[in-house]
């Protein structure tokens, strides 16, 4: 049986995309257009922190998960370490 892809995601480009719950976030940002930066991959350094509804996770140790089906709002953190 096919998955559905059937919860909605905004990126911060105003983009629309549908994701399942398990999906990766690099991945889904980039059907969407966008990057989201990354530098250790390991979870310790916080450069691919991204906000969803208002919550930071790192997106290269999390998946996506939207237990309560409604859409998931992206925006990109910004670090003016990793800006330089």
């Amino acid at each position: 049986m096919k998955e559905t892809k059937n919860t909605k995601v905004i990126w911060p480009n105003n983009k629309e995309t549908f994701v399942s719950d398990g999906d990766n976030w690099f991945s889904s940002a980039k059907k969407a257009g966008l990057e989201i930066p990354s530098g250790c991959l390991t979870g310790s350094c916080g450069a691919c922190e991204i906000d969803v509804n208002g919550v930071t996770v790192r997106a290269c140790i999390s998946e996506i998960k939207n237990n309560k089906k409604c859409t998931l709002r992206v925006s990109l953190t910004t670090d003016p370490f990793w800006e330089k």
